[in-house]
C-alpha cells in the first residue's frame, strides 16, 4: 500500500512537472508583425495648410491612418515581470488631395520607432496571456522632397527629419498556438509622440508660417502578429 502510494505520488509529480514545462515562462520572446497607426496630426488641417501655402480653393487634406510594422523582442525576468525592446516603422503619404483637385508629386512620410520598457504579463494554465507594458524612447519622422503639381503656384517640398521623444501605454493579449509559438490577438498602445510640426513643416516647404499646431501627438497603435517563445 505504502509503495503505491509512493508509485502514485511520484506519478502526479510527474505529470504535474511535464504540465508545467509546457506553460513554463520563457525566457525570450520575439513578436513581429502588422501595426496600423492613427496619428493625432496636432490641430494640422486643410485650413492650417491654406493659410500657410497660401494656394486657393483649398487643394489639400489631412490623412491620419497609416499601416506599418511592429517587432518586438522580450526578456522575461520571472514568470510576471519582463524587459522589452520594441521597435516600429510605417509610411504614407499625410498631406493629400482634397475632394476638389487633382494632384501628384505629394511627399511621402516615413516613421521609425525605437522604445524600452517593463512589461507585466499574467501567466496561468490558459492559453491566453494578458500583459500591460510602459514603454518610452524615441520616434525619427521624415519627410521626402519633391515638387508638387496640380496647384495654383509652383510649390515643392525639401527633405526634412524630426527626431523626438516617445512613449507608449497600452498592453495586449497573446493566444498560445502551440509550444513555442503564440498569437499576438491585439496589442493596443497609446502612442504619444513629442514633434514640433510648426518647425517640421516650416523647414519642409521654406516658409515660417505654420503655427499653432500642437507640440504633443496622442495617436493610437494597434498591432497584431506571432510571437516566438524560447
Amino acid at each position: 500500500m505504502i509503495r503505491l502510494a509512493v508509485a502514485t505520488i511520484a506519478l502526479i509529480a510527474l505529470i504535474g512537472s511535464l504540465a508545467f514545462a509546457q506553460d513554463a515562462t520563457p525566457k525570450v520572446q520575439v513578436f513581429g508583425g502588422f501595426s496600423f497607426v492613427h496619428l493625432d496630426n496636432g490641430r494640422l488641417s486643410a485650413q492650417t495648410l491654406y493659410a500657410a501655402l497660401r494656394e486657393p480653393n483649398n487643394p489639400f487634406a489631412v490623412a491620419s491612418n497609416f499601416n506599418g510594422w511592429n517587432a518586438e523582442g522580450q526578456y522575461n525576468v520571472d514568470r510576471w515581470l519582463g524587459i522589452v525592446a520594441d521597435v516600429g516603422g510605417r509610411q504614407g503619404t499625410p498631406i493629400i488631395q482634397s475632394d476638389v483637385s487633382k494632384l501628384s508629386g505629394l511627399p511621402k512620410a516615413t516613421a521609425y520607432s525605437l522604445l524600452v520598457g517593463p512589461v507585466l504579463s499574467y501567466r496561468n494554465k490558459s492559453k491566453l496571456t494578458p500583459f500591460i507594458h510602459v514603454l518610452f524612447g524615441f520616434e525619427r519622422t521624415s519627410l521626402s522632397a519633391s515638387a508638387i503639381s496640380g496647384v495654383a503656384n509652383p510649390l515643392s517640398s525639401s527633405a526634412t527629419n524630426s527626431t523626438d521623444a516617445a512613449l507608449a501605454l497600452g498592453g495586449g493579449l497573446d493566444y498560445r498556438l502551440y509550444r513555442r509559438f503564440s498569437l499576438r490577438l491585439v496589442q493596443v498602445d497609446e502612442f504619444r509622440t513629442y514633434h514640433n510640426y510648426n518647425k517640421f513643416y516650416d523647414s519642409a516647404f521654406n516658409t515660417s508660417l505654420f503655427y499653432g499646431i500642437g507640440l504633443r501627438q496622442n495617436n493610437i497603435r494597434i498591432s497584431t502578429g506571432i510571437t516566438a517563445r524560447f
